[in-house]
């Protein structure tokens, strides 16, 4: 995959535009990650090339936000981007971002993230050839639907970007991706982190017997079902699946609260079972759902969700770690990983460096995206190498 991208991606006789990474406050680490590898393969196709003098030390183009003591902010790019494609790493995410307002230190919160993104966008001033933000954790996409007189954030910050000359948005595991539908004429993609999950849960766990007599997938709710039944198809595995039961005339925390779990499949007893879910923020749920799995007898429980937010911290995950309620909670580095997190023995980090400079090299040279979206043939070729090991 990666050779036949590379090849058109850095054609120097295709003379595509110039390529320019901005890696907005909070996504430095991943988009430096991402830049070490498309660096890498530029510089090899130059050499190859017989144009080693033409080796790249990196595509991040230097840039700031920079904030007035009231608050008040200007966004700066420091290189030329005429031109060139650019790609704009924004995580709406990281709350450990923080900046100055009156003597006080302020965390930057997604709203924040967004309308620096929008100074960015304002800063190239139409003078690039396109611009593609990519955004892992979509702004305001758990406001995807108008149940009552609310607000659709989604739905007004994608049409917001095309305005503002966004040719396309990538993200990752989006709430519901119909959102799209409110800008049917800007480029939209949604990738899934499947693969690097299952690697990461597969390096480091040298035991798993992946097959429907000692595994299965269990989906958290309804909403969570299409994952979970892809991870179970692609394995040959059964699924499946705990029913929220909510109390819709309360809402605590901008949310309706569970009044019980009511599970739906096969008996997981004795099974190692495997959770998918997109996010993880105050952990409540899946902990419960491991609690009334541990109680059905089921043997290893590994969580798995592609945005580990853990907003009220990781100390009733070490209670429910040390009380056996699971084995293991994968998520990507996707969103904000802080350090505490990393060192946890139950944590299990996901690359997606590699996965989004894939993506980020096949935008550039304007080609099809349809393997990278759908990563079955990679995940039964890894689980095969897995089972035959």
């Amino acid at each position: 995959m990666a050779t036949s991208f590379l090849e058109k991606a850095f054609n120097f006789e295709a003379h595509l535009p110039e390529m320019g990474l901005i890696a907005m406050a909070g996504a430095q680490e991943l988009g430096e990650r991402i830049d070490k590898y498309l660096v890498k393969w530029y510089n090899e196709e130059a050499e190859k090339h017989g144009k080693a003098s033409l080796a790249k030390k990196t595509f991040l183009l230097e840039h700031g936000c920079l904030r007035f003591t009231s608050g008040d902010a200007k966004a700066l790019i420091k290189e030329s981007v005429r031109g060139m494609d650019i790609f704009i790493i924004c995580d709406v995410g990281n709350y450990s971002i923080r900046y100055n307002m009156y003597g006080m230190s302020v965390p930057m919160s997604p709203d924040d993230h967004y309308a620096d993104l929008k100074r960015i966008i304002s800063a190239i001033g139409g003078k690039a050839n396109s611009i593609t933000v990519v955004m892992p954790i979509l702004y305001g996409g758990r406001q995807h639907k108008r149940s009552a007189r609310e607000s659709l954030d989604c739905a007004m910050m994608l049409q917001e970007l095309e305005a503002l000359g966004v040719t396309e948005l990538i993200t990752f595991d989006a709430h519901d991706p119909r959102v799209q539908n409110a800008t049917p004429l800007m480029g939209f993609d949604n990738f899934m982190p499947s693969y690097q999950i299952i690697k990461a849960l597969l390096n480091r766990f040298d035991d798993l017997r992946l097959d429907k007599d000692h595994f299965m997938i269990v989906s958290p709710d309804e909403g969570a079902m299409n994952r979970n039944t892809y991870y179970a198809s692609i394995l040959g595995i059964d699924l499946g699946m705990f029913y929220k039961r909510r109390d819709y005339s309360t809402v605590v925390n901008g949310r309706n609260p569970i009044v019980a779990h009511e599970y739906i499949g096969d008996s997981p007893m004795g099974l190692d079972v495997f959770v998918a879910d997109d996010l993880i923020a105050t952990g409540d749920s899946l902990i419960n759902l491991a609690h009334h799995l541990k109680e059905r007898g089921a043997n290893r429980i590994f969580l798995s969700a592609t945005f580990g937010l853990f907003t009220e911290g990781l100390d009733k995950f070490r209670e429910a770690y040390q009380n056996k309620l699971f084995d293991a909670v994968i998520t990507t580095n996707l969103t904000y990983v802080p350090e505490e997190l990393r060192k946890e023995p139950w944590f299990i980090e996901a690359s997606m460096a590699k996965y989004g400079a894939y993506i980020i090299s096949a935008c550039h040279q304007k080609c099809s995206v349809s393997k990278l979206l759908d990563p079955h043939d990679k995940i039964v070729e890894l689980v095969d190498r897995y089972k035959n090991k």
